[in-house]
């Protein structure tokens, strides 16, 4: 990977995630490493967890703290991980300037570690953890409101911070497979997959209506909600997406995808 911080714009990223034994998958983890390899360094990362809904909006720890382990009834071993990368203090006080207007303000969480949607998947793509990291919340998961965060974000690319929504492209817990690929997951990942190329972002903001299963692929939109901060951040760029990853993990779509 490149060592030195970016001095170019970096791109958007949503990214799906994984669960803890992400780090077992004999795929995955290689899929994610070859794409940071891909990037240019960040000066600093910037993340949008579908694990994390609190408002107003709340800026995580800005120095290193234990991390969340948000989960529960897995082997031992997944609750040893650490993550040790620096806080981000400079990037909180422009995350503060950038979101916070009348009305609408924004709370320090300085306890609060990055939880499996933020240290998961950065394990695999920055394993030295040498590049300060902030988490934010979602504070709504309204697709409209979300878009206008990222949009407020964008600026910071420009900065050499990467802007990271992390979710899963289909979520349905209560469906998960460990055979075969339902076809309401394949449906709604097929159509994602042209509302991105085609840079429809009117259709994704009403998924839930637009999509085929899309209720049935998200039940609860919080997994898909991280998209449209990415998407926001990425405005005037949208026409340069692609998917990095695609594939099934356990029947949900791992689809991931970089603009810019």
């Amino acid at each position: 990977m490149n060592a030195t911080p970016a001095t170019e714009r970096m791109p958007a990223l949503y990214l799906s995630h994984g669960a803890p034994p992400l780090a077992d998958d004999p795929v995955w983890p290689g899929q994610l490493a070859a794409w940071s390899a891909g990037l240019p360094r960040p000066t600093a990362i910037l993340v949008v967890s579908a694990h994390w809904e609190e408002a107003p909006l709340a800026l995580g720890a800005t120095e290193s703290v234990p991390l969340v382990h948000d989960f529960w009834g897995f082997p031992e071993h997944y609750y040893r991980v650490r993550y040790d990368a620096p806080g981000a203090p400079a990037l909180a006080a422009s995350v503060r300037a950038m979101l916070r207007r009348a009305g609408t303000p924004v709370q320090d969480v300085p306890d609060r570690g990055l939880d499996h949607g933020a240290y998961v998947p950065l394990v695999e793509m920055f394993p030295g953890a040498d590049i300060p990291v902030l988490q934010i919340s979602m504070p709504t998961l309204d697709p409209v409101e979300l878009l206008g965060i990222g949009r407020r974000l964008a600026p910071l690319r420009d900065e050499g911070v990467l802007i990271v929504g992390s979710g899963f492209f289909t979520h349905n817990l209560a469906a998960l497979r460990h055979g075969g690929t339902p076809g309401w997951s394949a449906e709604f990942d097929d159509w994602g997959r042209e509302a991105l190329v085609r840079a429809d972002v009117d259709a994704l903001l009403d998924f839930e209506n637009k999509a085929p299963a899309g209720r049935l692929a998200h039940p609860r939109t919080e997994h898909f909600a991280p998209l449209f901060v990415t998407l926001g951040a990425a405005e005037g760029e949208l026409g340069t997406g692609r998917s990095v990853i695609d594939g099934f993990w356990m029947g949900l779509a791992k689809r991931s995808v970089q603009f810019g």
